[in-house]
Parts: structure tokens; C-alpha cells; sequence
């Protein structure tokens, strides 16, 4: 079959082959101008594949695809953008030390009598930002900024551009409720505007409301496809794994009562102030709130990531002060942060070699470790989390998930006494959302005392047993976990 010669983006039998391994089996796909065409699957399933395909990084081996009627066959990235295919990818790609305008216009800088109009790329990149609700300075740099900024300025680079057809690749990954809502709203705009949008997403509420029309891949092949008010959540999830799939998160209740962490009028000045709680035992406490709220950053003052100005922070009772995620870990406090690729993982490193990278003192035998100790601590610890690829590879070559497990296996090679995750499940799939919170529930159960930082407000009120709702740097409230409702969180969050 030869792809339509309508308007809009088709695909048929499109297909890519890595060695003997089918990545993509041909697929086909319309996406019409004026609509949005979810994809969904599990990581793996051949998404990345497809949209690397459209967007020119790879060539596909099989099929043909067609652009509003012409024959399509992108060479590189730019190529597509300059035929009018964007991808906004889910991972930042933007360099820190250059301005939020220069990041938008890097490549095509406006020029004025011989010089860059930098009074021009201002005002343009302005207006972008503005109709995208993100609130920044376009002259200033951007290091320091947060992600979900850095997200907003990502989407602003290739919407400035002015594609016919966009492809979003998890953009609401690292956002919370109210800033995905934004980026909704943009899509849907975009929609209304005549542009065709491909949206990736493992946020199934989204794609609920968003999408058009929804397809679904599994091992690299079409399986389902619906339009919109034809599926529910549970379609989705059956076709994504093949099964019926049902879970129940909620971990025990904790083991005991002995307070582990204790955290009184913590404080640093601009960004948070007067956090106090206690923390048993096989406890998990879930710290929920808007971008920005602060939870990110009181979190990583536990860890020693980051200073802070007042207060105490005690461990098994004893006051503790320190100054480095190392006098962190010596206290018994290992953390995961939110960033895997940027601050977690060392992407150019084998799987064991991560796993191991915060242990070699530990691990080293007469004075040196030995590959055979990284192989033996990394063997043991794949099997735990159940990681799936080879651990003698680069950790790049893994799925999103396989490397969140990764990421976990390397902070859990010991066990601490108190156990930080910052967004656990950003970026993988059903089925390693449901590994990730086995682990987590796993943790509780043998007493470390385990602290869940997550835009995912179902995730927060269904894993934890209590909820500390932050809003602009306070500490808002301590729910339990009869007491978290949706409604209630919000409220608190939004400081009503």
C-alpha cells in the first residue's frame, strides 16, 4: 500500500532493522493537519524509533512516507524542519551558558548590519514564550533555570520555527499539574492553528485528553488504534503490555514508630522555610506540590545536594550537619534525583560501572577494585531490581525505565536509613512504573524510611502513607493518608 496523496503526514509499512532485531514492523500512521495523534507503548515498543524516522534522525529500511501529498524522505533533522516536521524532544538539549533567546534561535541568529539583532531575537522569543505561559526573562541565561522552564524553552525553539506537523516527545515529563495543563492548552492550540501533532506521552490522562486519535506499538509493531470517545485508560494499558493489567500500590502500613529523620524549622533563605516533620521507620512520606513549590529543593538539603541557612536535621535522634551528598550518605541518607541523565547516570559508562561508581572506596580490595567486583556488585544487584539489557553495555543503550532502575540499583547497593526519590517514575512505562513501585513498597517493608518527591498527584496520595503538601517554599501541610484527597492536596498546594 502507497502512502495517501492528502494533505497531512502518512506512513505505510514503514520498518527498521538494528542487526537482527526489528525495531519498527511495518507501520503505518495518518496524521491529518489540525489534529493530534496520540502514541503510546511501553518503552521499547518502537516509539522513539518512529518519530526518529519522521523527524530525519534515522532512515527507516522499509515503507514510504508522503508529506502533504509529496513524497517525504528527510535526510537529516534540519532537512524535516525545513520541509516542517519539528521534534521537541523529552530530553533538555539546551546549552546553559548562553541566553534563553540564543538557546530558541541557535543556528539561525537574526542579523542586522553585520551584527546578531539581538533587540529582535529578544522581542521574538518573547513572544513565543509568552503564548507558551513561561515566565522568563529572555536575556538571561540559562543555567540555573528550573525544568520546567527549560522544557518551555525547548517547545519555544521549535515552534518559533513555524512547523506544519510537530512531534512531542513526553513534554510534560518533568511539570507538574498546573504547568502540564499549559502545555496542553499550547498543543491544543497549535491544533486549532492547522499544525498536526504527534504526541508521546506516558501520561494516559493526557493522552485521554488531548488525542484525537490514539495508536498503540508493542514490540516495534501496530497493535490498536482508536478514535477519540472510543477507549478508555484500561484500553490503553491492555494493548501497551498485552494483558489485563491491574495493580494495587498502596504499601503496608510501617513497621513500628522509631523516628529516623527529624527535621526542625529547616530553612534557606529565598527558597524554603520552616520545614519540620518526622519521618519513621518503613514510612513513606510523599512531598506534593506545583513546580516551584520548593520540594525539589528541601529534599536535596537533606541529601547534602545543597546548603541551608536554620534549623536541625536529626538522624535516629542525633543532630546532623553536614556539607556534601557524601556526609549525606555517612549519615544514612542516599537520594535519586529528579534529572537521571543530567545528575544520576553517567550515560558514556556501562550499567555495573554506575551501579558501582558511589561504592569503590567501599568496594576496593587491596587498595583497588576490580572489574570482577564491579561485575559480581552489578550481577547482584540486576538481578534485585530485575534490569533488563547487558550490564557491560553503555547505560545509554537502555530504556528510560531499565535506566530509573539502574539509577535505583546504584543508591541501593547498601541500605540506608532514609531513602529520597525524586520523580521515581518520569519517563517509563506502565509496566516499570508498577517495577519501581514494588521497590519502593519492598524498601518500607524492610524498615528504611523512604521520602517520594512526584508531580503525579495519583502516584503521591496511592503510594505514601502520609503527604507534606508545599507552596511557594512553605511547608502548607502533613495529610495522612485518609485525609489526602485530590481536592484537599490541591487546595493546599495552590494555598488556598
Amino acid at each position: 500500500m502507497t502512502p495517501s496523496s492528502e494533505a497531512g503526514l502518512h506512513c505505510r509499512g514503514v520498518g527498521k532493522r538494528y542487526g537482527g532485531t526489528h525495531a519498527l514492523k511495518s507501520v503505518d500512521l495518518d496524521l491529518p493537519p489540525g489534529s493530534v495523534l496520540a502514541l503510546v507503548g511501553e518503552n521499547g515498543a518502537g516509539k522513539s524509533t518512529l518519530n526518529s524516522i519522521i523527524a530525519g534522525v534515522v532512515r527507516p529500511d522499509d515503507g514510504e512516507m508522503t508529506l502533504d501529498g509529496v513524497p517525504y524522505h528527510p535526510a537529516s533533522p534540519s532537512e524535516a524542519l525545513h520541509q516542517g516536521v519539528a521534534l521537541i524532544h523529552q530530553e533538555i538539549r539546551l546549552l546553559p551558558e548562553l541566553t534563553v533567546a540564543e538557546n530558541i534561535f541557535l543556528g539561525r541568529l537574526p542579523v542586522a548590519s553585520g551584527r546578531i539583532d539581538r533587540a529582535r531575537m529578544a522581542r521574538e522569543a518573547g513572544v513565543v514564550l509568552d503564548k507558551l505561559g513561561v515566565a522568563v526573562d529572555p536575556q538571561r541565561k540559562v543555567a540555573g533555570l528550573s525544568m520546567a522552564v527549560q522544557q518551555g524553552i525547548e517547545i519555544a525553539k521549535a515552534i518559533i520555527r513555524r512547523p506544519r506537523y510537530v512531534i512531542f516527545d513526553e513534554p510534560t515529563a518533568s511539570l507538574g499539574g498546573a504547568e502540564a495543563d499549559r502545555i496542553l492548552e499550547q498543543v491544543r492550540a497549535l491544533r486549532d492553528a492547522g499544525t498536526g501533532i504527534i504526541y508521546v506521552s506516558h501520561r494516559l490522562d493526557e493522552v485521554m485528553k488531548i488525542a484525537d486519535r490514539v495508536i498503540c506499538l508493542r514490540d516495534g509493531a501496530l497493535v490498536a488504534g482508536w478514535e477519540r470517545g472510543h477507549f478508555t485508560q484500561q484500553d490503553i494499558i491492555n494493548a501497551m503490555v498485552g494483558r489485563e493489567f491491574t495493580f494495587e500500590h498502596r504499601a503496608p502500613p510501617p513497621r513500628g514508630d522509631r523516628v529516623v529523620l527529624q527535621l526542625d524549622g529547616v530553612t534557606r533563605t529565598g527558597v524554603f522555610r520552616d520545614i519540620s516533620f518526622e519521618l519513621a521507620r518503613g514510612e513513606i512520606l510523599g512531598f506534593a506540590g506545583l513546580i516551584g513549590a520548593g520540594r525539589t529543593e528541601v529534599v536535596r538539603a537533606i541529601a547534602g545536594m545543597d546548603r541551608f541557612d536554620q534549623g536541625e536535621i536529626k538522624v535516629d535522634g542525633k543532630p546532623v550537619r553536614y556539607t556534601s551528598p557524601s556526609g549525606a550518605i555517612e549519615a544514612g541518607i542516599f537520594m535519586v534525583p529528579e534529572d537521571r541523565k543530567g545528575q544520576g547516570l553517567n550515560l558514556g559508562r556501562t550499567a555495573a560501572e554506575n551501579i558501582t561508581l558511589p561504592w569503590e572506596k567501599r568496594l576496593t580490595r587491596n587498595g583497588m577494585i576490580t572489574r570482577a567486583v564491579v561485575a559480581e556488585t552489578g550481577l547482584r544487584q540486576k538481578q534485585r531490581f530485575d534490569i533488563r539489557g547487558r550490564l557491560d553495555l553503555p547505560v545509554s543503550s537502555m530504556s528510560g525505565g531499565n535506566q530509573q532502575k539502574v539509577l535505583l540499583a546504584k543508591w541501593l547497593v547498601e541500605d540506608p536509613a532514609v531513602f529520597i526519590i525524586d520523580e521515581p517514575t518520569r519517563g517509563v512505562d506502565v509496566g516499570a512504573k508498577m517495577a519501581i513501585y514494588e521497590i519502593i513498597r519492598t524498601l518500607a517493608a524492610n524498615g528504611i524510611a523512604v521520602i517520594v518527591v512526584s508531580s503525579e498527584l495519583e502516584e503521591v496520595l496511592g503510594l505514601c502513607h502520609r503527604v507534606l503538601v508545599m507552596s511557594k517554599g512553605n511547608q502548607r501541610g502533613i495529610l495522612s493518608r485518609e485525609d489526602a484527597t485530590p481536592a484537599r492536596v490541591m487546595s493546599l498546594a495552590v494555598g488556598a
